[in-house]
């Protein structure tokens, strides 16, 4: 039963206060304080560019850690849709659709690769990407798993440390001592 939404159908966005908004009681999705940290963090770099979405009666259908993470920030009032012409079942379904349907996609590490290198070059921030040391260490770091020579076989406590940079504190880490 699909809605009928028209490519001519227009979506006005309206900033609403934050502590308007009402949370859906039965949210399936959970979000850490970390997380928060970084939506919050996101805000900050590049504005509210993701609206809330609401049920035509200020409820929440997606978008509830951005208004956690304007009330951190002390936002007064956030960017709005109105969806209010979807039914309840539609509303209920969309809440886990939306967060879902993003994980269901994959990444081009070879283009994500470029990506991240090139920030980096530039002395951007990499963690306002949402990716923690450890994710951008298994991303760069490419493992040889040929079989070495009987002499390779035997000094393989020798092996000069794996030592990485983190981007973000200028600290470098032997990752062999945190395996």
């Amino acid at each position: 039963m699909g809605g009928n939404i028209s490519m001519n159908d227009t979506m006005k966005y309206n900033y609403l206060e934050t502590s308007s908004l009402i949370p859906y009681a039965r949210n399936t999705r959970t979000h850490t304080s970390e997380q928060i940290t970084q939506i919050a963090n996101s805000i900050k770099e590049f504005g509210f560019l993701n609206p809330v979405i609401i049920d035509g009666n200020n409820g929440i259908i997606a978008g509830h850690a951005r208004v956690q993470a304007a009330q951190r920030l002390g936002l007064e009032d956030v960017p709005t849709i109105d969806a209010g012409h979807l039914t309840n079942e539609q509303k209920r379904a969309y809440i886990i659709a939306d967060n879902k349907l993003a994980l269901n996609a994959e990444w081009d590490d070879n283009l994500l690769k470029i990506e991240l290198k090139e920030l980096e070059a530039l002395n951007f921030d990499l963690n306002l990407t949402g990716f923690n040391l450890g994710e951008l260490t298994d991303l760069f770091f490419d493992p040889n798993f040929d079989a070495g020579s009987k002499d390779e076989q035997g000094k393989l406590d020798e092996l000069d440390p794996k030592i990485i940079n983190c981007p973000h504190c200028g600290q470098d880490f032997d990752l062999r001592k945190h395996e």
